[in-house]
């Protein structure tokens, strides 16, 4: 048996009054994913244990078979395990993200989504500025950028996601608790390196959001985990435009796949990953293919981009992995969003979530459409999201 999971990054929504009460789940024209659906197991599933902030790094670590309780050590360390930055037991890695302040707001968390080569330049810049013997910062993808420290500091922080306060004033939001002061230092000293470099001239001239100050959050040490081969018997590889996703994925052993074309945005090549899914899939037993469209247009609360992607990711990823499955007979699909990104809220969420399993021989039939509220009626809900994998792998479908 070849196993195949989706993830539609932030899929799952609540039902808005625009759409006469439905969610854009409901709205969006998935013939591959409902007819998965109809022909197989729906139910439910909280990715987000208790306590947890409901980001992608936990939702992932739990979809992956990997408790979040045991294994979750911080998101940064994850992006930079597929940065392939090294860390020692005692650094500390801290995602960057280049951001739009405005009026003292969060005005836009990606500077406009800021090409990869604009970013690199920045980084570049405050790099050269800001780093230290202790301090570095490394780019990453288009505002996705990594910082490590590597001094004595103690760094017990609490910090807070730009994505999560879009619209809000960031003084309330700032890094608190013991560290805080070296990154409130480094925040405030980046904004006239990036006033002052010419790439936010240029987007001024161009009307485009500027990179006017760097954001640091979601710090860790490194992770360890035992690989997913040792742990389910089975290989993997991975696809995905995202940092975090590709530093789960090597983190527990699976090969990441490189997809021209995948931005990790809404203008991604979907038919490309769907192809190179299909490619994955003749020399490792299970791939992993995750969409962040669908999450960025949720975070934009931009109905049309969040239906337009998953009917994208219905037509040219599930579709044709589910006519090889058809065909061969031997290919087990999930599909399912790691978290939940509501329009209304415009980020994540720690709602529980719909998943779909579909098998060749042996999953039974829920004869529904794949959306929120049937599979809340089904009567299957997973509260452990970590043991979803095994159900899936074996085929066990008692919950």
């Amino acid at each position: 048996m070849k196993y195949c999971i989706i993830v539609p990054d932030g899929l799952a929504d609540r039902p808005l009054q625009r759409l006469d009460g439905k969610t854009c789940v409901e709205v969006a024209r998935t013939p591959n994913l409902d007819a998965l659906s109809q022909e197989g197991l729906l139910g439910m599933v909280c990715t987000i244990p208790h306590g947890f902030h409901p980001g992608s790094d936990v939702a992932n670590l739990s979809i992956v078979g990997y408790d979040p309780a045991r294994y979750y050590s911080g998101r940064a360390p994850l992006e930079a395990m597929n940065m392939g930055v090294e860390l020692s037991e005692t650094d500390w890695a801290l995602r960057c993200n280049l951001t739009t302040v405005s009026d003292g707001k969060m005005s836009d968390f990606t500077a406009g989504h800021i090409s990869n080569s604009e970013g690199e330049l920045l980084i570049k810049a405050i790099q050269e500025k800001l780093g230290a013997d202790d301090i570095t910062f490394y780019p990453g993808v288009s505002y996705r950028n990594l910082m490590v420290y590597r001094g004595s500091l103690p760094m017990e922080l609490e910090t807070t996601p730009p994505h999560d306060i879009v619209g809000q004033v960031i003084d309330g939001h700032l890094p608190r608790g013991k560290g805080a002061e070296l990154l409130l230092d480094l925040m405030n000293r980046s904004i006239p390196i990036l006033a002052e470099h010419e790439v936010n001239r240029v987007r001024l001239d161009l009307e485009q959001n500027p990179a006017n100050m760097i954001w640091l959050w979601g710090q860790g040490r490194r992770p360890y985990m035992e690989s997913f081969q040792e742990r389910y018997g089975v290989t993997g590889a991975a696809i995905s435009a995202v940092d975090l996703v590709r530093g789960i994925a090597k983190s527990i052993g699976w090969d990441v796949i490189n997809v021209p074309g995948a931005t990790g945005y809404i203008d991604t090549d979907y038919a490309a990953k769907g192809r190179y899914a299909l490619g994955a899939l003749k020399s490792h037993d299970l791939v992993f293919v995750h969409i962040e469209a669908t999450d960025e247009a949720g975070h934009e609360s931009n109905m049309t981009h969040k239906i337009r992607a998953m009917e994208n990711i219905d037509k040219l990823i599930i579709g044709p992995i589910k006519q090889h499955a058809a065909e061969t007979g031997n290919l087990r699909i999930m599909v399912l969003p790691d978290h939940a990104t509501p329009i209304s809220v415009g980020t994540h969420v720690d709602d529980p979530v719909p998943f779909v399993i579909w098998d060749p021989l042996s999953a039974p039939r829920s004869g529904k459409d794949f959306s929120e509220v049937n599979a809340a009626m089904s009567g299957i809900m997973l509260k452990e999201g970590h043991r979803l994998m095994e159900h899936f792998l074996k085929g066990v479908w008692e919950f």
